[in-house]
């Protein structure tokens, strides 16, 4: 059985998820970045694309790219921290379910040999693949997106409609980090 058809098959947390197990990711050897994100919403529970919502509409302009390259898999992997949507908590949705990540993560990596650039969107990504490199609040690591680039690893604050008000009380980020992360992007989907 191929790992991803292992990961389709995976019920370890059905009983936590209140739409069922439908896990959505993306990954192909052929890759050159990696999306870390959170966990599919609703939208993406029900179309099974991955960042098929306005957040994802955001992104992608984020990135600079289209929805055709944006989901060539060639190019892009995408490998939430929860592969399932976890419901719905008191202020949106509930964080990804912890199994998942410890379960699937190292063994897709494994997979992905010629990813150049990891986002790591939000404080879930983060916390696992920055550790305690992490700063002290995500808008300082986010901040301080420098300090992981070397290793090819880019923080980045969600891009869902909530995290408009972030947006613009810390208008350095799409100042600064959106073109450097443009310019990043367009250099390996043209290599």
């Amino acid at each position: 059985m191929s790992l991803l058809s292992e990961i389709t098959a995976c019920r370890l947390c059905e009983v936590h998820l209140p739409l069922g197990p439908r896990p959505v990711v993306r990954i192909d050897p052929r890759a050159r970045i990696l999306i870390v994100g959170q966990a599919p919403g609703t939208k993406v529970h029900a179309s099974g694309i991955p960042w098929d919502d306005a957040s994802g509409k955001r992104l992608r302009d984020w990135l600079g790219v289209t929805p055709e390259t944006f989901y060539d898999p060639a190019l892009f992997a995408i490998v939430p921290m929860g592969f399932c949507y976890p419901g719905r908590g008191s202020g949106g949705d509930n964080p990804p379910r912890p199994e998942c990540a410890p379960l699937w993560h190292d063994r897709v990596l494994s997979t992905l040999p010629d990813i150049k650039l990891t986002l790591l969107i939000g404080a879930h990504a983060q916390g696992r693949y920055l550790g305690e490199r992490r700063k002290a609040t995500l808008g300082e690591t986010v901040r301080a997106w420098q300090d992981y680039a070397e290793d090819g690893l880019l923080p980045l604050v969600h891009p869902s409609p909530r995290n408009g008000i972030w947006l613009s009380r810390n208008p350095w980020f799409e100042a600064e980090i959106v073109p450097a992360m443009r310019e990043r992007v367009q250099v390996l989907l043209a290599e």
